[in-house]
């Protein structure tokens, strides 16, 4: 009982500080209408980085507009304000940090109650190199996949951490016995995606922090399209990973993807 009314505690929390970040978005861009095509960038104290990102975002994809959101999980830093000082650029800001999913799942339901069609999503610490956007949507506007992941193994990974590219690999080769894929990078939250798969399973995700793989795991096995595309995947410009050790990560990341397999087998 005890922990019934922790959980449902916590539940409340989350959703009010939510409705209080998209109460001032709405204030800040009443007229908002957003293009078909989002880049979403969810950012937790990256104020050494965030201006660097949004400044190489290309003009056009492809010659098509598109509309930048960047989603700010709370923080004590100027993440938020260097973000707002970019023309255009559309800032939802949480009053306080409710882990990176979270700020994805907002994402994902902005997205769809204003019937964008694609959105992409990249990390706002340097690492995606925001001119590739046009070629992780290609498959999308060809109609050949519904969730496109950027691949550090099919492209270039100037990373030295040895031991996060092992668990690349590792994590690549569970989840695509798991599900039947032949993806070569599971773990990376450079993505395309199709805004009708997204509304199909997003009320099925559950993680507060390590969502990647619970939304590749979800949307395969319900049927969904994936595929990849190489990417250079650069060593982050400012600030520290958010992640944890690598044991920890490690951990935590295959908590995840065996409850994701066990709930949607």
């Amino acid at each position: 009982m005890a922990e019934d009314l922790e959980s449902r505690r916590l539940a409340g929390l989350r959703e009010y500080v939510i409705d209080q970040a998209l109460a001032r978005a709405s204030q800040d861009y009443p007229d908002l209408v957003p293009q078909p095509i989002v880049a979403s960038i969810c950012a937790y104290e990256e104020e050494g980085a965030i201006g660097a990102v949004l400044e190489q975002m290309p003009a056009t994809i492809d010659g098509q507009p598109y509309t930048t959101l960047v989603v700010v999980d709370g923080g004590s830093d100027k993440t938020a304000d260097i973000a707002r000082s970019f023309p255009g650029v559309v800032v939802i800001e949480f009053p306080t940090n409710l882990g990176h999913g979270v700020a994805l799942w907002v994402t994902y339901r902005w997205c769809i109650e204003r019937q964008v069609r694609y959105v992409v999503t990249l990390d706002a610490d340097g690492q995606n190199d925001p001119a590739e956007i046009p070629s992780l949507l290609a498959p999308l506007l060809r109609d050949e996949a519904d969730f496109v992941v950027a691949s550090r193994r099919l492209g270039v990974d100037e990373t030295s951490d040895r031991f996060r590219k092992l668990g690349v690999r590792f994590f690549s080769f569970i989840m695509n016995r798991m599900t039947g894929a032949n993806l070569t990078d599971t773990s990376t939250g450079y993505r395309a995606l199709r805004v009708t798969m997204l509304a199909d399973v997003i009320d099925r995700l559950r993680q507060e922090q390590y969502q990647t793989a619970e939304l590749l795991i979800t949307c395969l096995k319900r049927g969904w399209r994936a595929t990849e595309v190489p990417t250079v995947w650069h060593p982050r410009q400012a600030g520290t990973t958010k992640k944890g050790r690598n044991w920890l990560f490690g951990w935590r990341y295959t908590r995840v993807v065996l409850g994701t397999w066990w709930r949607e087998r």
